[in-house]
């Protein structure tokens, strides 16, 4: 059984995902926080460090850092290593840049209330600015 729930957001990058999320609750460093080989979040202080994107339906609060972050995001691309689609609640520079690096989908919603980094969640970006949260119990 799971619990749906459907946030309206913004489209930022247009094009429908789906899958597994990897939820943040603290913005990424993108120069130095990141393994493009794997995907994963190497910031010593980031709390889902270890954690791989890779694949996943990213939900980030934004991007901190310098102007690397679309750098480290475009050898994620190349390296097939990114994540399926961004959600947020914060766009900088970094992360729009970012986002035309990585050229996947990606949402603006008000805030990341819904997302539960402590629980499996599947989400669903259908294309249309929405997000469908899916939580497994």
């Amino acid at each position: 059984m799971s619990i749906e729930t459907t946030l309206t957001g913004r489209t930022l990058v247009a094009g429908s995902a789906s899958g597994p999320a990897l939820v943040c609750t603290a913005e990424i460093s993108g120069w130095g926080g990141v393994d493009p080989g794997s995907g994963t979040i190497v910031e010593s202080t980031h709390p889902q460090r270890g954690e791989s994107f890779a694949g996943r339906i990213l939900v980030i609060p934004g991007a901190k850092g310098s102007s690397g972050w679309s750098g480290q995001f475009h050898l994620c691309r190349t390296m097939g290593t990114a994540p399926a689609a961004i959600v947020t609640s914060k766009v900088n520079s970094k992360l729009a840049v970012g986002l035309v690096a990585l050229h996947v989908p990606a949402i603006l919603v008000d805030d990341l209330d819904a997302f539960d980094a402590d629980t499996e969640l599947d989400i669903t970006l259908p294309g249309d600015g929405t997000a469908v949260i899916r939580k497994k119990s």
